[in-house]
């Protein structure tokens, strides 16, 4: 179970999240933390990211990894490109 709300959540993600972007930066790509929702981390991948076969490699084996290591080993990360905002969830908590 997560100990933590949402909105703690964001905040913690959001601090931490620039230590991880530099990876994605390093292979041209660019991340953008979206908001939070039921422990589940959205950010969106653009630059080469966007399209990439390795995208889903990135969110889960590099942007969870790391997030789990620093907040919590339940935290979920999922990624969506530029045009797939329409699937965010409607509730979606920002900071």
């Amino acid at each position: 179970m997560m100990p933590f709300s949402d909105e703690d959540l964001c905040v913690a993600i959001k601090n931490y999240l620039p230590s991880i972007e530099e990876y994605v930066k390093s292979h041209e790509g660019t991340m953008g933390f979206l908001g939070v929702k039921n422990g589940t981390a959205y950010v969106e991948l653009g630059g080469t990211c966007n399209g990439c076969s390795m995208s889903v490699m990135t969110t889960k084996m590099v942007i969870q990894k790391k997030l789990r290591e620093l907040i919590h080993p339940e935290l979920n990360v999922e990624s969506i490109f530029p045009d797939q905002r329409d699937q965010l969830p409607s509730d979606l908590v920002t900071c």
